[in-house]
């Protein structure tokens, strides 16, 4: 069983089916697949890793239409894969997760659902960390009399056109909504916290003869795609061991930001105040110029409440007739708010209490057959996170084999093996770039980073290239 519908799970259903695994089940909660990709629907929505790499290894697209795709040319791929690896009629649409016990006795996990109760031998998450739109605490939030929506909640019935609009964040939808925005809306305040770093973005068409070699001259696409891969591999060690290597792409962003913004105070205003790769790295051509039109203006007094009418800050209130936030998504806590609750009683909420972890982000002790996707210490801030969860496919189909060749009821991480790993990763990341003080949505909210990986994606590879039996406790089947 496998609860969520995105490239990981898509991915991990086929590569199941593949490996002659044919009971598998996806359960999802919306009423359609694509995950984050069906979510954030906002205006300008596109990813920022180059379309060739974000995608998978084993279904090569060569006629992508850009180099950075948009959102609904990325949808429309992971609903072709779903089809053409017959997993759509494996999705359960409409059926959300509440609650996973494993019986150990039976050595099943029960999953309770809003569609029923289901059971399963194995039970993989595929849920993502960016799947949970988080809404800022502020006083008054919800006296406003206007319209009001966070960005993966897009509201398309809304007319922005001629209207006072306010944004609130300026994190990576933010950067990729508010040029949109700002081309409608007669009046734009963008209400900002902190100052993203913000380079250029190397996008362009692709060309009907670059599509048609890159379909047609053998290799040429699987080189292209390791050439892609090896250039934004190379930027992993300034992340992760030595941050001043980043210089060059701060000198990006300098240039960026000159040449989209000439006001010298407004400049000001937008240059960050923690080092450069502690946050997200964005990428936009457009973002600068938006901000310097005359219609749009950057509030940086911190906000104190919403009022009926708009949003006040120790200086004024701002009348808006719409209010957008980009703030992001609750990406720590991984599997909520679903209840999971493995041998002994065990609830995970209860295991993760000071942070989660799991070996490789893949295995939690304590909880057998259990298995999960873009778990802790899986982020990248360099790579294609497909990339890392096509290593983590390879690893649990493996789990899976093992299950079955030897005939085990479970398999269970042991906890000095996952405890090591843990140690190792927080002995790691001290030397990050994300612990140079700056609060980042890759932090506990005490201030630990769980969520990206300390080092090269070819090592991670490496790491989760086979399961190690050693590093499990195990169940035989009853004969």
């Amino acid at each position: 069983m496998i609860i969520g519908s995105g490239f990981g799970g898509i991915g991990m259903a086929i590569r199941l089916r593949e490996a002659g695994i044919h009971d598998v089940v996806i359960l999802e909660k919306a009423d359609g697949l694509g995950g984050t990709w069906r979510d954030n629907t906002y205006p300008g929505a596109a990813c920022d890793v180059p379309s060739h790499l974000y995608s998978y290894s084993f279904e090569r697209k060569t006629d992508w239409t850009r180099r950075f795709p948009p959102q609904a040319e990325i949808l429309e791929y992971l609903r072709h894969c779903a089809g053409k690896y017959g997993v759509l009629d494996r999705i359960r649409f409409g059926t959300e997760v509440t609650e996973a016990r494993f019986d150990e006795e039976r050595a099943l996990w029960r999953i309770s659902t809003t569609s029923g109760v289901l059971e399963s031998r194995v039970l993989v998450s595929g849920c993502g960390q960016l799947n949970r739109p988080v809404l800022p605490d502020i006083e008054g939030r919800d006296s406003f009399t206007g319209t009001s929506f966070h960005s993966a909640r897009w509201d398309h019935g809304a007319d922005l056109r001629g209207k006072r609009v306010a944004v609130v964040g300026t994190g990576a939808s933010a950067v990729q909504f508010v040029p949109e925005v700002a081309k409608e809306a007669a009046e734009l305040r963008l209400f900002q916290r902190s100052a993203p770093y913000v380079i250029d973005k190397p996008d362009k068409p692709y060309r009907a003869w670059q599509q048609a070699l890159l379909g047609n001259v053998p290799g040429l696409y699987e080189l292209n795609r390791a050439r892609i891969y090896a250039l934004l591999e190379s930027r992993a060690i300034g992340f992760f061991k030595y941050p001043k290597l980043l210089s060059m792409v701060e000198s990006r962003f300098r240039k960026t930001l000159e040449d989209g913004v000439d006001d010298p105070a407004l400049r000001r205003a937008l240059v960050p105040d923690y080092p450069l790769g502690c946050k997200r790295i964005l990428i936009s051509n457009d973002y600068y110029p938006a901000l310097a039109r005359p219609h749009v203006d950057l509030v940086t007094d911190p906000i104190e409440r919403i009022t009926p009418a708009g949003v006040r800050t120790a200086e004024r209130e701002y009348g808006v007739d719409v209010i957008v936030y980009g703030t992001g998504f609750q990406t720590s806590d991984f599997l909520a708010p679903m209840k999971i609750v493995g041998r002994d009683g065990r609830e995970l909420n209860e295991a993760w209490r000071d942070g989660a972890e799991a070996h490789l982000g893949i295995t939690v002790s304590g909880f057998p057959n259990l298995f999960l996707l873009y778990g802790p210490y899986t982020n990248l801030g360099h790579n294609s996170i497909i990339y890392m969860l096509e290593s983590q496919f390879r690893y649990i189909v493996g789990c899976v084999e093992v299950l079955r060749r030897h005939g085990l009821d479970w398999i269970d991480v042991r906890p000095d093996v996952q405890d090591a790993f843990t140690r190792e990763m927080r002995e790691r990341m001290r030397s990050t770039v994300w612990e140079t003080g700056c609060d980042s949505w890759y932090m506990t909210a005490d201030g630990k980073v769980v969520n990206n990986w300390p080092g090269f994606t070819f090592a991670y590879r490496r790491a989760t290239r086979r399961p190690d039996p050693g590093h499990f406790r195990a169940r035989a089947a009853a004969r």
